[in-house]
């Protein structure tokens, strides 16, 4: 789905910060305004423009601030975050542009100046990890000590926890669920401020987010919802194969093998992991990278990964794969997939046909304008889709509140 650039990825990051329009985080003008000054396949300009706007909005939210008007300032904070957070998006990589720690740090910070204007209560929350501890946000649908369900929001490779909000976790306070938004090894803060790296035992990240949730009074324990979105729908699935306090899983969209696009274009690509045969890796991945956006990939991914070269990415995807552990999934779930998906194609039927427990699979489609990578541009479609699901699945356990004693931005 064409948005305004020729070039696919440009649209897509596009469409991805356009999506937040719906939950107050982007404005349609705003967004469209500064692709038109954007130089297409200019990773310099983009990063200048959206900054640009960034700065503008961020500017006037002080001023809304200023002034009083609580509400005008929390919507141009939510704005100026999602616009910090694109700016940065293809400066992802080592050695570690300045530019995006600068644009990192404003867009945590006007997220927090907005998170302290929400009319819900929201608390910085550190979940202790390994000896150190995981930052996240715990978001509640009001002040009592009333149990409820509770969603843990996983983002993928690139995103933050404070985009989770957006994504889901506003969605969830509205139908009555408490969210916690986190940034694992290889995400935000844990990422570009700590040096920790994406992991593929993921259970042992989750594991720690669901023990520290069911410490918390205003939980109840046995209805903690674990979402996946983009790479998060492959780390989840693992995680729920092995955390079994699950009460149900959302994988948006299902996927099973990182390798598996790669494999389809060069098969040989296991054989030679396989034998370690570096020389013909080195060579298929040289003439791959002449690509610029796959030079861009592979160098953004080798970041988060922690390692140093093309290869040595590869190597690290195959400990991603669900081969053997989905049908340890034991709570129920739903396999989410879109129309033109293009990161993981095929794979969240490949994973929906692999599970033995309670399952559901959906396609969002182009005609209903949700076609695209975790339905972009369709969130209320994707909203609509996941909580209807999971007030099915909980009904019979939980009375979510009336819509009306909740809360609305």
């Amino acid at each position: 789905m064409k948005i305004f650039f020729n070039t696919p990825q440009l649209d897509a990051q596009l469409l991805r910060t356009l999506s937040y329009a719906y939950c107050e985080g982007a404005d349609i003008g705003e967004c469209l305004s500064t692709a038109e000054r954007i130089k297409e396949n200019d990773w310099d300009s983009w990063h200048e423009n959206w900054l640009q706007t960034a700065q503008r909005v961020e500017q006037s939210a002080e001023v809304s601030k200023q002034a009083g008007n609580v509400v005008s300032a929390r919507q141009a904070y939510l704005r100026a975050s999602n616009y910090y957070r694109t700016a940065f998006f293809f400066l992802f990589g080592q050695p570690i542009d300045p530019r995006l720690v600068h644009a990192y740090q404003s867009h945590t910070e006007t997220f927090s100046k907005a998170a302290e204007l929400f009319s819900h209560p929201v608390e910085a929350v550190r979940i202790p990890f390994e000896g150190s501890s995981l930052p996240g946000y715990f978001y509640k649908v009001d002040s009592s000590d009333a149990k409820r369900p509770v969603l843990i929001v996983n983002g993928g490779n690139d995103s933050t926890q404070q985009e989770s909000y957006l994504a889901l976790a506003n969605a969830a306070l509205k139908r009555g669920y408490h969210a916690l938004c986190f940034d694992g090894p290889g995400q935000g803060e844990a990422l570009i401020k700590e040096n920790l790296y994406m992991r593929p035992d993921w259970e042992n990240v989750i594991t720690p987010v669901v023990d520290f949730l069911i410490k918390q009074p205003e939980v109840k324990s046995d209805a903690i919802i674990l979402v996946g979105l983009s790479w998060g729908g492959l780390i989840t699935s693992r995680a729920a194969a092995f955390e079994h306090r699950l009460a149900g899983l959302i994988a948006n969209p299902g996927q099973f093998d990182a390798l598996e696009n790669i494999k389809k274009s060069f098969p040989e690509v296991t054989t030679l992991l396989e034998h370690d045969e570096n020389r013909y890796l080195e060579k298929f991945m040289t003439q791959a990278l002449t690509n610029p956006f796959m030079a861009f990939k592979f160098k953004s991914k080798m970041w988060v990964h922690g390692v140093d070269s093309p290869v040595e990415l590869l190597r690290a995807w195959q400990a991603y794969n669900l081969e053997g552990i989905s049908q340890d999934i034991h709570c129920p779930s739903l396999i989410l997939n879109a129309e033109n998906e293009q990161y993981c194609t095929g794979q969240a039927k490949e994973l929906y046909q692999t599970l033995t427990c309670p399952k559901n699979y959906f396609l969002f489609s182009s005609a209903e304008g949700a076609g695209e990578h975790c339905a972009a541009g369709a969130l209320s479609t994707f909203h609509q889709k996941a909580f209807d699901w999971l007030e099915q699945l909980l009904a019979p356990h939980c009375q979510l509140p009336s819509p009306d004693h909740l809360y609305s931005m």
